[in-house]
């Protein structure tokens, strides 16, 4: 079945392309016919050109891509930006820098002066400057918003570029063939259509025929990121039963009947040694600890305090006593030492 059926083509003016005199010879294939003076673009080959840009769109996004959305057109300035919000997609609504693609870096760098602008605004550091200086970094805020605001979220350079009005966007579409990323694009009857790898002959200049295509490209960048979803989930069960692989093997497994024969009966023999030695509960052992504990202590303090003293009256008695001894054994000793030298030396 068809993404987008015939009738909503035909109610929207898809078909409707530019003056014969304006038409581009590389449309021809494209074209089904021509009335007053205007052709009339082949819905045929738009419904399964239409097709082909979903399904590139949807399996390049559930691949982890991003699209990036460009239309600086006044027609799709309001469409682009809705819809690539819609799809949490970059795009691109004021005017194409060059180098956005080709030199992202310079790019990034003017996106990170951006952010740090506006943390100092935030934080008040305005307030500390002259108004002169205030004003001249609040225009350089208001400008780089309108140029990259539709970037600040891409990190790097996107996996696939859509385009409205080729002819326009044609610095876009050059950047993007440099850098070999796939173009899909809105190509009207005047426009040249070599440079884009999926072409969806269409009226780019009715703004029911933007939203119609643009909404459908919306639509696919969803239906990828749904499907990113979903693999993220279905990986969650095989991660648990790579868990449970890993897991330890239990005593059945890794020994044989007879030894666990024997560990059992241990271990019963070591339950009821353990039920006779401890026959008391737990609420009597904590009866019998009180009680225990109050009368060892109340003795024991009594006790305590009687040794203290007597120990300390007897320790002063013996230690003033062995303090004085040893003075006066000391010193008569001492006057002995000195006096039997001296009559020695006298009878030499």
């Amino acid at each position: 079945m068809a993404v987008v059926p015939m009738k909503a083509l035909l109610e929207s003016g898809v078909h409707f392309g530019h003056r014969t005199h304006k038409w581009h010879p590389s449309m021809k294939p494209y074209i089904f016919t021509e009335r007053n003076g205007i052709h009339i673009i082949d819905l045929q080959k738009t419904s399964k050109a239409l097709d082909q840009a979903y399904n590139v769109v949807r399996d390049s996004v559930s691949n982890g891509g991003t699209v990036l959305f460009v239309g600086t057109k006044r027609q799709a300035q309001e469409t682009i930006q809705l819809e690539a919000t819609r799809s949490n997609m970059p795009y691109v609504t004021a005017r194409w820098l060059g180098g956005m693609l080709t030199n992202w870096r310079t790019i990034r760098q003017r996106i990170n002066e951006l952010d740090r602008l506006e943390r100092m605004r935030d934080a008040g550091d305005f307030g500390r400057i002259t108004k002169k200086e205030a004003l001249i970094l609040s225009r350089v805020i208001e400008r780089l918003e309108g140029l990259l605001s539709g970037v600040r979220k891409m990190i790097r350079v996107p996996d696939l570029v859509f385009v409205v009005d080729v002819s326009r966007e044609f610095t876009a579409i050059h950047e993007a063939n440099l850098l070999n990323i796939p173009v899909v694009a809105m190509v009207d009857t005047n426009c040249d259509p070599s440079a884009v790898d999926y072409v969806i002959p269409s009226n780019d200049d009715a703004i029911r025929a933007i939203k119609l295509v643009v909404g459908k490209i919306a639509d696919a960048a969803l239906e990828g990121l749904g499907a990113r979803k979903e693999e993220i989930i279905e990986e969650l069960p095989s991660a648990a039963r790579i868990a449970g692989e890993d897991r330890e093997l239990a005593d059945d497994e890794l020994l044989g009947e007879a030894t666990l024969a024997k560990l059992t009966t241990q271990l019963k023999d070591f339950g009821e040694v353990e039920a006779y030695i401890a026959p008391v509960t737990i609420e009597e052992e904590v009866v019998i600890a009180t009680e225990d504990l109050e009368e060892s202590t109340e003795e024991e303090v009594v006790i305590a305090t009687e040794d203290l003293v007597e120990s300390t009256e007897e320790e002063v008695v013996i230690a003033t006593e062995d303090v004085e001894k040893p003075a006066e054994e000391e010193v008569v000793i001492a006057t002995e030492d000195l006096e039997k030298p001296a009559e020695e030396e006298e009878t030499k």
